[in-house]
Formats: C-alpha cells, structure tokens, sequence
C-alpha cells in the first residue's frame, strides 16, 4: 500500500504519514490507531513489528 492510499484509509493526511516514516514525527496514539485500522491490525500488532524493524537495524551496526 502506498502512502496515499493509507492516508486516505486511516483519514491522515499524506504528507503526515510520510514524516512519519522518514522518522520526522512521532504518531499520536490516535494517529497509530487510525494507521492500525486501515492496516487491518491491532495497534499492539503494528508497534510490534516497528519494535522488531528497530531491533533488527540495532543488531546490524
């Protein structure tokens, strides 16, 4: 899915959810609720895979 696309099905604005993953901003928990919905997953799901992205790139420097 491409950031227009989950913009438009979280109700976020594009250029919003490109800051956030470039890493510019941090989502509010509303913002990652609204992610996790139009990713049809819980939250909990979704701040798991981020933990396990930041875990990997930890490992690898």
């Amino acid at each position: 899915m491409n950031q227009e696309e989950l913009a438009f099905r979280s109700n976020l604005d594009r250029t919003y959810i490109s800051m956030l993953e470039r890493g510019i901003h941090q989502p509010t928990l509303n913002s990652l609720l609204a992610i996790a919905a139009a990713l049809d997953m819980k939250a909990a799901e979704l701040v798991g895979l981020v933990e396990d992205e930041m875990e990997i790139c930890k490992n690898n420097h």
